[in-house]
């Protein structure tokens, strides 16, 4: 996915969705802070949002853009519509969101997560690709892990999960 598809999506999933603001937490959010992000990270061809101020027409935007639709046959990606609570994330994430607002989103907002806040999200999803994704953020240099440590720790998770993510982020970082 390239920056230009992000801000495509974000003002498909505005018209659809009678919207002007949406949350991006998927891992393309990415694409928001590093819109040059290395093509490591650009590999997926969904783009997660959530309608900000009209929650209730996210299942609009999955039908008309979603996967098989023909947004999705026209264009090589598609837009899925969820609700935020699939998304696991770090307190306070709303305040350091980047906008992505321009012409190409026909000045419609797409909130994007801080690399941060997706990093610890994706990891307390802990699938091999999050877990992937996030490596190679930290390789990067695109996360700090002391930073992402801190993130971890403001996860909606137990205690032990928290360690176990903390663990995981220590070592890998050790193995670079």
């Amino acid at each position: 996915m390239t920056r230009a598809e992000l801000e495509h999506a974000i003002r498909a999933a505005c018209d659809v969705a009678d919207e002007t603001e949406l949350w991006v937490f998927g891992s393309q959010a990415i694409l928001g802070e590093h819109p040059d992000a290395p093509r490591a990270l650009r590999q997926s061809v969904e783009v997660d949002v959530s309608p900000k101020n009209r929650p209730e027409n996210t299942e609009l935007i999955d039908g008309a853009l979603g996967e098989l639709s023909l947004f999705h046959r026209t264009h090589g990606f598609y837009v899925h519509g969820l609700s935020l609570d699939a998304a696991r994330l770090p307190d306070g994430w709303e305040e350091r969101t980047v906008v992505v607002q321009n012409e190409g989103t026909r000045h419609n907002k797409g909130y994007c997560l801080e690399s941060h806040d997706l990093a610890a999200s994706k990891l307390a999803a802990f699938r091999d690709k999050d877990r992937d994704f996030v490596r190679t953020l930290l390789v990067e240099g695109l996360v700090d892990a002391g930073a992402l440590v801190e993130r971890i720790s403001a996860l909606p998770i137990v205690d032990e999960d928290e360690l176990r993510l903390c663990r995981w982020v220590e070592g890998t970082s050790r193995e670079m």
